[in-house]
Protein backbone atom coordinates (compact mmCIF):
# COMPACT_ATOMS: atom_id res chain seq x y z
CA UNK A 1 0.00 0.00 0.00
CA UNK A 2 1.23 3.38 -0.85
CA UNK A 3 1.10 5.77 2.19
CA UNK A 4 1.70 9.75 2.00
CA UNK A 5 4.11 11.04 4.39
CA UNK A 6 3.41 14.48 5.94
CA UNK A 7 5.60 16.28 7.98
CA UNK A 8 3.47 19.20 10.01
CA UNK A 9 6.25 20.29 12.50
CA UNK A 10 4.46 22.29 15.09
CA UNK A 11 0.95 22.57 14.53
CA UNK A 12 -2.31 23.65 16.94
CA UNK A 13 -3.87 20.35 18.40
CA UNK A 14 -7.46 21.49 16.90
CA UNK A 15 -6.31 22.64 13.59
CA UNK A 16 -4.45 18.66 12.99
CA UNK A 17 -7.76 17.07 14.61
CA UNK A 18 -9.98 19.02 11.61
CA UNK A 19 -6.86 17.91 8.75
CA UNK A 20 -7.43 14.48 10.07
CA UNK A 21 -11.13 14.47 9.85
CA UNK A 22 -10.74 15.76 6.44
CA UNK A 23 -8.18 13.60 4.70
CA UNK A 24 -9.87 10.49 6.33
CA UNK A 25 -13.21 11.73 4.22
CA UNK A 26 -11.40 12.02 1.48
CA UNK A 27 -9.24 8.32 1.63
CA UNK A 28 -12.35 7.20 1.99
CA UNK A 29 -13.36 8.53 -1.27
CA UNK A 30 -10.32 7.34 -3.10
CA UNK A 31 -8.93 10.26 -3.63
CA UNK A 32 -6.21 10.68 -0.97
CA UNK A 33 -3.51 8.05 -0.27
CA UNK A 34 -3.52 6.46 3.51
CA UNK A 35 -1.30 9.06 5.02
CA UNK A 36 1.29 9.29 7.98
CA UNK A 37 1.08 12.61 9.64
CA UNK A 38 3.95 13.63 11.82
CA UNK A 39 4.35 16.57 14.10
CA UNK A 40 4.67 18.52 17.26
CA UNK A 41 1.67 20.20 19.48
CA UNK A 42 1.59 23.30 21.36
CA UNK A 43 1.52 22.72 25.35
CA UNK A 44 -2.20 20.58 25.51
CA UNK A 45 -3.58 17.79 27.40
CA UNK A 46 -6.28 15.92 25.44
CA UNK A 47 -8.84 13.35 27.23
CA UNK A 48 -9.96 10.82 25.19
CA UNK A 49 -13.29 8.52 25.35
CA UNK A 50 -12.66 7.11 29.37
CA UNK A 51 -11.14 10.72 29.96
CA UNK A 52 -11.76 11.33 33.76
CA UNK A 53 -11.71 15.07 34.83
CA UNK A 54 -10.14 14.01 38.32
CA UNK A 55 -6.60 13.40 35.98
CA UNK A 56 -6.13 16.92 35.99
CA UNK A 57 -4.43 18.09 38.86
CA UNK A 58 -4.11 21.93 37.69
CA UNK A 59 -6.59 24.27 38.10
CA UNK A 60 -7.57 27.04 35.22
CA UNK A 61 -5.27 29.30 37.18
CA UNK A 62 -2.19 26.84 36.43
CA UNK A 63 -3.28 25.90 32.98
CA UNK A 64 -4.02 29.41 31.87
CA UNK A 65 -0.25 30.25 33.29
CA UNK A 66 1.40 27.63 31.59
CA UNK A 67 -0.41 28.39 28.00
CA UNK A 68 -1.92 25.12 28.19
CA UNK A 69 -4.89 23.54 25.94
CA UNK A 70 -7.34 21.10 26.82
CA UNK A 71 -9.11 19.32 24.58
CA UNK A 72 -11.77 16.38 25.19
CA UNK A 73 -11.58 14.06 22.07
CA UNK A 74 -12.97 11.07 20.24
CA UNK A 75 -9.81 8.62 20.77
CA UNK A 76 -9.60 5.77 22.89
CA UNK A 77 -8.07 6.28 26.77
CA UNK A 78 -8.07 8.95 29.11
CA UNK A 79 -5.55 11.85 29.44
CA UNK A 80 -2.47 12.78 27.85
CA UNK A 81 -0.10 15.72 27.47
CA UNK A 82 1.35 16.95 24.05
CA UNK A 83 3.95 19.59 23.73
CA UNK A 84 6.89 21.25 21.96
CA UNK A 85 9.84 18.00 21.63
CA UNK A 86 7.09 15.24 21.68
CA UNK A 87 6.80 13.62 18.07
CA UNK A 88 3.21 13.25 17.57
CA UNK A 89 2.50 10.39 14.44
CA UNK A 90 -1.18 10.33 13.02
CA UNK A 91 -1.86 7.14 10.41
CA UNK A 92 -4.78 7.70 8.21
CA UNK A 93 -5.45 4.04 7.38
CA UNK A 94 -8.21 2.34 5.82
CA UNK A 95 -8.38 -0.82 8.01
CA UNK A 96 -11.66 -1.92 8.05
CA UNK A 97 -14.84 -1.95 6.21
CA UNK A 98 -17.28 0.83 6.11
CA UNK A 99 -20.31 1.07 8.61
CA UNK A 100 -23.32 -1.10 6.99
CA UNK A 101 -26.92 -1.82 7.73
CA UNK A 102 -27.25 -2.08 11.97
CA UNK A 103 -23.76 -1.75 12.05
CA UNK A 104 -21.84 0.79 14.70
CA UNK A 105 -18.76 -0.14 14.39
CA UNK A 106 -16.59 -0.94 11.21
CA UNK A 107 -14.93 -4.39 10.71
CA UNK A 108 -11.23 -3.96 12.02
CA UNK A 109 -8.58 -5.82 13.65
CA UNK A 110 -8.23 -2.98 16.35
CA UNK A 111 -5.61 -4.49 19.01
CA UNK A 112 -3.77 -6.19 16.03
CA UNK A 113 -3.78 -2.36 14.95
CA UNK A 114 -2.28 -1.19 18.09
CA UNK A 115 -0.08 -3.89 18.63
CA UNK A 116 1.79 -3.03 15.43
CA UNK A 117 2.16 0.92 15.86
CA UNK A 118 3.60 -0.46 19.79
CA UNK A 119 5.95 -2.36 17.36
CA UNK A 120 6.89 0.20 14.75
CA UNK A 121 7.92 2.46 17.78
CA UNK A 122 10.01 -0.25 19.74
CA UNK A 123 11.74 -0.99 16.70
CA UNK A 124 12.60 2.92 16.25
CA UNK A 125 13.66 2.83 19.35
CA UNK A 126 16.11 0.04 18.29
CA UNK A 127 17.39 1.70 15.63
CA UNK A 128 17.81 4.89 17.76
CA UNK A 129 20.18 3.06 20.84
CA UNK A 130 17.54 2.25 23.41
CA UNK A 131 15.56 -1.38 24.03
CA UNK A 132 12.10 -0.50 24.54
CA UNK A 133 8.85 -3.28 24.82
CA UNK A 134 5.43 -3.94 25.42
CA UNK A 135 3.54 -4.77 29.10
CA UNK A 136 0.80 -7.68 29.02
CA UNK A 137 -2.44 -5.65 29.19
CA UNK A 138 -1.17 -2.36 28.75
CA UNK A 139 -1.00 0.04 26.14
CA UNK A 140 2.00 2.09 24.87
CA UNK A 141 5.69 1.34 24.82
CA UNK A 142 7.51 0.60 27.85
CA UNK A 143 11.33 0.43 28.98
CA UNK A 144 12.45 -1.42 31.92
CA UNK A 145 13.67 -0.70 35.34
CA UNK A 146 17.00 -1.20 34.29
CA UNK A 147 17.30 0.96 31.42
CA UNK A 148 14.35 3.79 33.27
CA UNK A 149 16.87 3.62 36.27
CA UNK A 150 19.21 6.26 33.69
CA UNK A 151 16.78 8.38 34.30
CA UNK A 152 18.35 11.14 36.09
CA UNK A 153 15.15 13.45 37.42
CA UNK A 154 13.30 10.18 38.22
CA UNK A 155 12.60 9.32 42.28
CA UNK A 156 14.32 6.39 43.27
CA UNK A 157 11.06 4.53 43.67
CA UNK A 158 10.55 5.05 39.96
CA UNK A 159 13.78 3.99 38.87
CA UNK A 160 12.47 0.29 39.82
CA UNK A 161 9.58 0.53 38.01
CA UNK A 162 9.43 0.09 34.70
CA UNK A 163 8.38 3.60 32.59
CA UNK A 164 6.83 4.56 29.36
CA UNK A 165 7.95 6.42 26.68
CA UNK A 166 4.93 6.83 23.74
CA UNK A 167 1.05 6.79 24.81
CA UNK A 168 -1.07 5.46 21.76
CA UNK A 169 -4.65 6.39 21.80
CA UNK A 170 -6.47 5.62 18.90
CA UNK A 171 -9.90 5.65 16.62
CA UNK A 172 -11.34 4.19 13.71
CA UNK A 173 -14.30 5.94 12.02
CA UNK A 174 -17.55 4.93 10.94
CA UNK A 175 -15.58 4.52 7.40
CA UNK A 176 -12.72 2.09 8.67
CA UNK A 177 -9.88 5.06 8.45
CA UNK A 178 -7.95 5.14 11.37
CA UNK A 179 -6.83 8.30 13.27
CA UNK A 180 -5.21 9.82 16.02
CA UNK A 181 -2.11 7.65 17.04
CA UNK A 182 0.97 7.89 18.70
CA UNK A 183 3.21 10.02 20.84
CA UNK A 184 6.81 9.40 21.50
CA UNK A 185 8.67 11.52 24.32
CA UNK A 186 11.35 12.27 22.46
CA UNK A 187 12.96 15.82 24.39
CA UNK A 188 9.99 17.68 25.79
CA UNK A 189 9.72 19.94 28.96
CA UNK A 190 8.68 16.60 31.28
CA UNK A 191 7.21 18.76 33.90
CA UNK A 192 3.92 19.40 32.08
CA UNK A 193 3.33 15.86 33.09
CA UNK A 194 3.25 17.19 36.86
CA UNK A 195 -0.34 18.43 35.94
CA UNK A 196 -1.69 15.15 34.82
CA UNK A 197 -2.27 11.35 36.25
CA UNK A 198 -1.21 10.34 32.39
CA UNK A 199 -3.72 7.55 31.32
CA UNK A 200 -5.12 7.27 34.60
CA UNK A 201 -2.17 5.05 35.88
CA UNK A 202 -0.96 6.17 39.21
CA UNK A 203 2.44 5.80 39.71
CA UNK A 204 3.68 5.00 36.34
CA UNK A 205 6.86 7.22 35.47
CA UNK A 206 6.99 8.62 32.43
CA UNK A 207 10.39 9.25 30.81
CA UNK A 208 12.26 10.57 27.27
CA UNK A 209 14.56 9.48 25.08
CA UNK A 210 16.15 13.19 26.34
CA UNK A 211 16.18 10.90 29.42
CA UNK A 212 18.11 8.02 28.58
CA UNK A 213 20.05 8.78 25.98
CA UNK A 214 23.14 10.53 25.45
CA UNK A 215 23.57 12.55 23.14
CA UNK A 216 19.84 12.61 22.47
CA UNK A 217 19.12 12.37 18.68
CA UNK A 218 17.40 15.21 17.14
CA UNK A 219 13.66 15.22 16.14
CA UNK A 220 14.37 14.71 12.33
CA UNK A 221 16.49 11.74 12.86
CA UNK A 222 13.61 10.30 15.15
CA UNK A 223 11.33 11.43 12.61
CA UNK A 224 12.95 9.25 10.26
CA UNK A 225 13.89 6.23 12.39
CA UNK A 226 10.49 5.87 13.01
CA UNK A 227 8.47 6.60 9.43
CA UNK A 228 11.17 3.53 8.53
CA UNK A 229 9.93 1.33 11.01
CA UNK A 230 6.46 2.37 10.22
CA UNK A 231 7.38 1.37 6.60
CA UNK A 232 7.98 -2.11 7.95
CA UNK A 233 5.58 -2.99 9.99
CA UNK A 234 2.77 -2.12 8.15
CA UNK A 235 4.30 -2.91 4.57
CA UNK A 236 3.99 0.81 2.92
CA UNK A 237 5.85 2.89 0.96
CA UNK A 238 6.03 6.07 0.97
CA UNK A 239 5.18 8.77 -1.44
Amino acid sequence: MQCKLIDLELIDYHESWQLQTDLAAQIAAGTHPASLLLLEHPHTFTFGRRGDLKNLLWNESELSQRDIAVHWVDRGGDVTYHGPGQLVGYPLLPLGKPVTGESHIPVADYVGYVRKLEESLILALLDLGLAAGQISGMTGVWVQPDIASRCPRCSPQDRLKPAKIAAIGVKVDANGISRHGFALNVNPDMSYWEGIIACGLVDHPIVSLADLLVPTPDMQTVKSAVSTAFAEVFGVSFI
